[in-house]
């Protein structure tokens, strides 16, 4: 059990526009916000201009990070060793669409909203995590409150390993 008392490690990933930030500011458990952390603490190693982000160092993000523990949000957070996985999943036309009204570039979006549907994240934390310690959660007709409950349950065990539910094939 950690400093904080909180004794376990949920990363909560998925494509950008899902809901990750939102969802989390709701719980009622210490978050770590990776984004912010990579770049506040100059985690990075290069700018990707094309694709408007920046390339995290994860060996740095995981040296700064360290014995952590409680909940960290990031559509990277899967590549951390946790507990358990929450990937947040929307379907690909409303997640392009919330990616636009951010100020996403249509590239940006459009990569995304495919990404989403070949479920690349979902692939990505399965294959590190195995599918006994992922949970997906379809956050596209879900209220940020309905979201941050469906954590709060994978959290405390009340929710069941879920990865391969969500289906979006149909958007290709």
């Amino acid at each position: 059990m950690s400093d904080d008392g909180v004794d376990y490690r949920v990363a909560v990933t998925g494509t950008p526009g899902t809901g990750k930030t939102t969802a989390t500011t709701l719980l009622d458990t210490p978050v770590i916000h990776l984004n912010d952390l990579i770049r506040e603490a100059g985690l990075w190693t290069e700018r990707d201009e094309e694709r408007e982000s920046l390339v995290a160092d994860l060996d740095a993000v995981r040296e700064a990070l360290g014995d952590w523990s409680g909940v960290v949000e990031s559509h990277l957070a899967h590549h951390l060793d946790t507990d358990e996985v929450v990937v947040l999943r929307c379907r690909p036309d409303v997640l392009e669409e919330r990616l636009r009204d951010r100020g996403a570039s249509e590239a940006k979006a459009s990569e995304n909203a495919e990404s989403e549907a070949l479920d690349v994240i979902l692939s990505e934390a399965v294959e590190r995590h195995g599918t006994d310690h992922v949970y997906e959660i379809d956050t596209t007709d879900r209220t940020p409150a309905e979201v941050a409950a469906e954590i709060e349950a994978v959290i405390e065990g009340e929710r069941n390993p879920s990865a391969g539910e969500v289906d979006f094939m149909d958007y290709l």
